[in-house]
C-alpha cells in the first residue's frame, strides 16, 4: 500500500497517508475540517528496492537479454576475438634512458 501526500488549500496543513491503491482520495482535512483538501503528485505509488541486494539487472525482460547477448555475439569476429575494425594497435611504447658513461 503506496503512501499519499495530502495539503489543505484553507489551512495549508500538509501531511503523508497511507493507503491503498482502491481507496478514494481524502477530502476533509483532519486539522481544520474543511473540505479543501487535494493530494499532491509525487512517490505515491511508487516501488522502493531498499538494500543491497537489488540490482539494476535482476529483473530484466527475457526480450533484453536474447538483445544484450545477440549484441554481445555480434561484436566477436570468426575466431571468438572481437573484431579490430581495421585498425592496428601501435606497439606499446618502452622509454630508454641513456647509459651513463665512464670519464
Amino acid at each position: 500500500m503506496p503512501t499519499y501526500e495530502y495539503k489543505c488549500d484553507a489551512c495549508g496543513h500538509q501531511f503523508d497517508e497511507f493507503q491503498s491503491f482502491r481507496d478514494d482520495p481524502l477530502k476533509v482535512c483532519p486539522k481544520c475540517h474543511a473540505e479543501a483538501l487535494r493530494r499532491l503528485f509525487g512517490t505515491g505509488a511508487a516501488i522502493l528496492f531498499k538494500g543491497s541486494g537489488f540490482y539494476e539487472t535482476d529483473y530484466r525482460s527475457e526480450s533484453y537479454k536474447k538483445a544484450a547477448r545477440a549484441d554481445a555475439d555480434a561484436g566477436k569476429g570468426t575466431n571468438g576475438k572481437a573484431e579490430s575494425n581495421g585498425k592496428s594497435e601501435a606497439p606499446a611504447k618502452t622509454e630508454t634512458k641513456p647509459s651513463p658513461s665512464t670519464t
